[in-house]
């Protein structure tokens, strides 16, 4: 796990400033205290703020071919690059070091652009090419590592962070208002845009190639697959097994690691398995890290410890604050680059910090919810599409009428109100935008954008600029509604939130890992029948099956969380009067 930066500059004649590479490489300390390495010659120049994980010894970057005309900067993990190693000394390939690093650089030399069909891992990584004169970068499947660039006539610009980017002298921090319809929405952006003008992201399962003199090319080397229903395997115990296997297989893989290694453990299902099979396959004890709150209904502490109890892991837990929460929120909405979208990124940082102080290497449970159907909102859809379909029949005007009924009655409880508000009664059936984005991930809806933005903010943004990318996902993805929704949220929230993983585990300088997004698991995930997912109004019903033999009923059956935050008990009070004060305050205008 590491932080990279690189400069090449396109002008002829320019050469890399070896001073602003260093300023990049310092913007990022945090994901890298243990190790720093830098490569200028000429035009190009690749940095890296290295957290020692695999090799300590011989794994310092920027690391080259046998000839030097290669070199690459990487940050992440490949965690088939034992088996990838012995392949390539086979065709004739020497090593000097026993890093997952040097094996990228060799299957480059052997693959090009496709080296990255070879890779099992989460990856962000830029390699000069010398002889070609050409800078190549790549991005992991799902998303799981980061990577920034600037692009101008001048120069190719990139580090895995914003700030990275940003540190560059010839690099302007200016808003780009095109970005606000989405963040208003979603309170995140999907696309390859950024807050800032100028600064893309390379998106997941990605890659691009840019020449000294010449036209970036980009190219999308990996995409989930459309569902389609399989009729071979209809006993659910293939399903299970085959789930089973693979999933162990991917947390048996996670496990490879130079150093201490623990488990993130909510108490819910997705971490306390992963933890459980982390258990059988060391055959020993692990370590294990919670985070809750004083306020009990929020905290998930009590649960956690039932699952340490269970697996006689050594347990950890930290205990975040009202003060503790807010005193640390300015530091980490600058180690997230943007405006937060979850509160639940602030306990992740300190839970990250408590699980530094005996490890440096953590496995979480992200990316069951969205692989599984874990979200209620994916079971409350399917049966608003489902009613729908029956309650179109009646009459446009009538169909009106409920619905201005239920948002303007007097004699509707808010309670009732606001539920019956999420179903297909109150929402329009026949729009996705409506009965999904709105209804579940929306803060402010297209409409009530319309009201919010005065003209001079809304200048600027086209029409339908709110849902554009996710609706772009939606549409480009055939198969049945739930595994369409599916695809949709692994494309656009699910990268957001291993933004969040990412950027408030490596602000601990400590490396998160993800088993449940190993991508040969999430190719299978996308083949299981709806009906193994969803049961009822609760998904994830094939990872209950598997966790059956590991975790306690109570574990298994319990109605996800969600990592809830105390914000009603909070924002009440002084803490209200001083967010009244800075929202109105005339910088906040």
């Amino acid at each position: 796990m590491c932080g990279v930066a690189g400069i090449l500059q396109r002008k002829k004649g320019a050469l890399a400033d070896a001073r602003a590479l260093q300023r990049m490489c310092a913007a990022m300390i945090h994901r890298g205290p243990d190790d720093d390495g830098a490569y200028v010659q000429g035009n190009v120049g690749l940095g890296i703020r290295r957290l020692s994980i695999i090799d300590l010894a011989t794994g310092n970057q920027p690391i080259s071919n046998e000839d030097g005309s290669i070199w690459i900067v990487f940050n992440g993990e490949i965690y088939n690059h034992i088996a990838l190693r012995q392949r390539l000394i086979s065709n004739g390939h020497c090593f000097r070091t026993h890093s997952d690093t040097e094996a990228i650089v060799h299957l480059y030399e052997q693959y090009g652009h496709d080296c990255v069909l070879h890779l099992r891992g989460m990856f962000a990584f830029a390699i000069w090419d010398e002889r070609k004169r050409l800078l190549f970068v790549a991005r992991d499947r799902l998303g799981i590592k980061p990577f920034y660039y600037h692009l101008s006539s001048e120069q190719f610009v990139f580090g895995s962070e914003i700030k990275v980017v940003l540190a560059h002298p010839d690099v302007h921090a200016d808003f780009d208002r095109e970005a606000l319809p989405e963040y208003l929405a979603f309170g995140f952006l999907s696309g390859e845009q950024t807050f800032y003008l100028g600064i893309k992201k390379l998106m997941p399962g990605c890659w691009l190639e840019i020449p000294e003199t010449g036209e970036l090319q980009k190219k999308q080397y990996w995409d989930l697959p459309a569902h389609k229903q399989e009729t071979i395997y209809e006993d659910e115990r293939y399903w299970v097994g085959k789930y089973h296997d693979l999933l162990e297989s991917a947390v048996e893989s996670h496990l490879m690691s130079d150093v201490p290694l623990g488990v993130f453990l909510s108490g819910g299902l997705d971490s306390s398995t992963v933890a459980a099979m982390a258990t059988r396959i060391r055959r020993s004890p692990i370590e294990t890290f919670s985070v809750g709150y004083p306020e009990q209904t929020y905290s998930e502490l009590s649960t956690a410890r039932i699952v340490a109890r269970h697996l006689n892991s050594v347990h950890h837990e930290v205990v975040v604050t009202e003060e503790d929460f807010f005193a640390a929120l300015p530091r980490l909405i600058w180690h997230e680059d943007e405006p937060m979208a979850w509160p639940s990124s602030v306990p992740l940082y300190f839970l990250a910090c408590r699980a530094r102080e005996r490890v440096k290497v953590v496995l979480t449970g992200e990316g069951s919810d969205e692989t599984l159907a874990g979200y209620r909102r994916y079971p409350i859809t399917l049966k608003n599409a489902s009613l729908f379909r029956v309650y179109r029949y009646l009459p446009q005007q009538l169909r009106h009428q409920v619905q201005q009924s239920i948002v303007n009655s007097n004699w509707i409880g808010a309670s009732l109100r606001r539920r019956l508000s999420h179903t297909f009664l109150a929402k329009d059936g026949e729009s996705l935008a409506a009965n999904y984005f709105d209804n579940f991930l929306c803060a402010f809806s297209e409409d009530e954008q319309a009201h919010l933005l005065d003209e001079s903010a809304a200048e600027g943004c086209a029409k339908g600029a709110s849902y554009q990318h996710a609706l772009h996902f939606w549409e480009t993805i055939s198969g049945d509604m739930l595994h369409r929704l599916l695809y949709t949220d692994i494309n656009t929230y699910l990268v957001e939130l291993l933004m969040k993983q990412d950027n408030m585990s490596m602000a601990a300088s400590i490396e998160s890992r993800v088993p449940f997004l190993d991508h040969e698991l999430v190719e299978f995930t996308s083949r299981i029948p709806q009906k193994l997912l969803v049961e009822g109004l609760a998904g994830k019903r094939i990872l209950k099956k598997v966790a059956q033999d590991l975790l306690p009923p109570s574990i298994v059956s319990q109605r996800k969380l969600g990592f809830p935050t105390p914000w009603k008990a909070w924002l009440t009070g002084s803490r209200l009067d001083a967010i009244e004060h800075l929202l109105l305050e005339k910088r906040s205008s």
